[in-house]
Parts: structure tokens; C-alpha cells; sequence
């Protein structure tokens, strides 16, 4: 690569559900786009679905059908059986917003893979703590503000200046109000 250039370009070769929209305007990759994959992952984890859904649904993206959830306050309906048995409510709301954010059309706005990281950390501790509640059945947050996510950012944040923080002392993940 010479030292005048800023990137180069080579044949892409990536699984269509998976690659980063951005690309198909710009034809370059970020490392966000990875961030943008790795979001697509997780809502395959939360929701045992294929990135591109064989079914008889207007929606064949699982990106498309699971942000629409979201924003209409219905994640749990799409939630795998599996996984609504083995994780809290604050663990699925958590990793959804994670998964959300990771997939931000603009990537400019997407979490690093090292925030990423630090908030499933949380998570993860959190449930290691003892603090995963099964509080079944109840109302979701709004998912079109990021109000019921207070203090969840701070938690990853101090998480990554401090990985030897208490985790028992970490803010609750969202706030219903």
C-alpha cells in the first residue's frame, strides 16, 4: 500500500444479512462493520433465526424483523424458547440494546467492538453475581428512547477504566419509568 493511500479496495466476499449496509454505498469496510455482523449474531443467538429468514414473512431480513420488534415493544415475542428459560429479563433487554446499537445504519454511531465487549461483560457478571431475577411476565421499555437504558453505558464504561470494579455495586440495566 502506498503511503498516499488511505485505503485499497479488493473483492468482497461476505454473506449477504451479514455485511454492513454502509458498504454497499461507500464499498469500503470500517471496523464498524464488523461491529454491524457481530450485531446480526446476537440476534440470531436472542432469536434462533437465520440472518436471512426463509419464511413466508413480508420481513426476510432478521435485522429488519427484529429492529421492528424492538420499536414496537416485542422483543419477547420473538425471543427463542431456549433462551427466554436460560436468561433474566434484564439479561435479554441488555444484550437486545447491545445488539441494537450494534446495528445503528450509521456507523459512525455504532458502539466500538471494545464497547461491546465491556457491556456484555456487565451482563455477564451480573448474572454471575446473582443478580438475574426471572420477573416474568411484565412490560418492555420503550425502545424508541434510550431512557430505559440509564446507567447501563456508565456500568460498561467504568467496566472498561476499571476491570476490577465491583460488580454488585453496578447501576440497574434499564429504567422502566
Amino acid at each position: 500500500v502506498a503511503l498516499d493511500q488511505t485505503h485499497i479496495t479488493t473483492r468482497v466476499l461476505g454473506t449477504f444479512g451479514y455485511l454492513d449496509p454502509e458498504y454497499f454505498q461507500s464499498s469500503q469496510f470500517t471496523e464498524k462493520s464488523d461491529v454491524y455482523s457481530f450485531g446480526v449474531v446476537l440476534v440470531e443467538l436472542l432469536t434462533g433465526e437465520k440472518a436471512i429468514r426463509s419464511t413466508s414473512h413480508e420481513d426476510k431480513s432478521l435485522v429488519s424483523w427484529f429492529l421492528s420488534h424492538m420499536e414496537n415493544s416485542h422483543l419477547f415475542d420473538i425471543v427463542d424458547l431456549q433462551v427466554l428459560k436460560e436468561a433474566s429479563r434484564e439479561e435479554l433487554l441488555a444484550i437486545a440494546h447491545v445488539a441494537r446499537r450494534c446495528l445503528n445504519l450509521d456507523g459512525k454511531k455504532r458502539p466500538t467492538m471494545r464497547e461491546v465487549l465491556a457491556e456484555i461483560e456487565v451482563v455477564r457478571s451480573l448474572n454471575m453475581s446473582g443478580n438475574n431475577q426471572q420477573n416474568w411476565p411484565g412490560t418492555e421499555p420503550d425502545w424508541t428512547t434510550d431512557s430505559c437504558y440509564t446507567g447501563f453505558s456508565s456500568s460498561a464504561t467504568s467496566y472498561m477504566e476499571n476491570s476490577s470494579s465491583n460488580f454488585a455495586e453496578l447501576p440497574l440495566l434499564y429504567n422502566t419509568r
